[in-house]
């Protein structure tokens, strides 16, 4: 094969390998994150974020390991994206699940060598996939996800008041509210600050900012 400065130019067969085990990945990362996931939560910015840390991931151990790079750095890798937290807000569990899926396939894809028949490989993906949608589809677990909310109604925080309380963010929010805590209380302002658990199953409110304000208080008690 040509060489420019000691680099080849083409070899055929990695390139199909890649372009195969590419096509292969992408598919089954957008059947995961596309099809269960975003069907059952839909968050655009957590998909847009599956999508490219699976591709990124995937390129990244598939042409490390065909230096030769140690596999116990490429596991390093696959362990520093899975603890990656956003410093804008907390990754919920269920996010966290996607989100060490994604870089797990990824890394199984792009490490698989000539050893690992392509029926294996797709076995593997086959059955992940399959257990997930089980999960997400066949035994409809609902997922428990939480908002906060600026109140400004101290007078319902009260434990004895807490179905008051409790209907009065229902009609407010909409939601069909599991249980709520009750946070910080500023008396100067008037107001509390809330957290509602719902599922996301039952309710509309599901994307969007994690803090909600009440009317009648406009104020952050950050």
């Amino acid at each position: 094969m040509p060489e420019f400065l000691n680099i080849e130019l083409m070899n055929w067969e990695d390139f199909l390998d890649l372009v195969i085990r590419t096509v292969f990945n992408l598919l089954v990362v957008l059947i995961m994150v596309r099809y269960l996931y975003y069907k059952t939560t839909p968050r655009k910015d957590y998909l847009f974020t599956y999508i490219l840390i699976s591709l990124v991931v995937f390129f990244m151990v598939f042409l490390l390991e065909n230096i030769k790079i140690e596999l116990g750095f490429a596991l390093g890798l696959f362990a520093i994206f899975g603890i990656i937290r956003y410093r804008t807000r907390q990754i919920p569990i269920r996010e966290m699940t996607y989100l060490f899926l994604v870089i797990g396939i990824s890394v199984i894809n792009a490490l698989s060598n000539r050893k690992v028949s392509y029926a294996e490989l797709l076995l593997t993906n086959a059955v992940l996939l399959f257990v997930t949608y089980l999960l997400e589809k066949v035994f409809l677990l609902k997922h428990e996800t939480k908002k906060v909310i600026n109140y400004e109604n101290v007078d319902l925080i009260k434990p004895d008041r807490r179905a008051e309380l409790t209907r009065d963010l229902e009609e407010r929010t909409g939601l069909t509210i599991n249980r709520l805590d009750i946070g910080r209380i500023d008396y100067l302002r008037d107001s509390a600050r809330i957290i509602i658990y719902y599922f996301e199953d039952d309710n509309w409110l599901n994307d969007g900012d994690d803090v909600l304000q009440m009317p009648g208080n406009d104020n952050d008690d950050d």
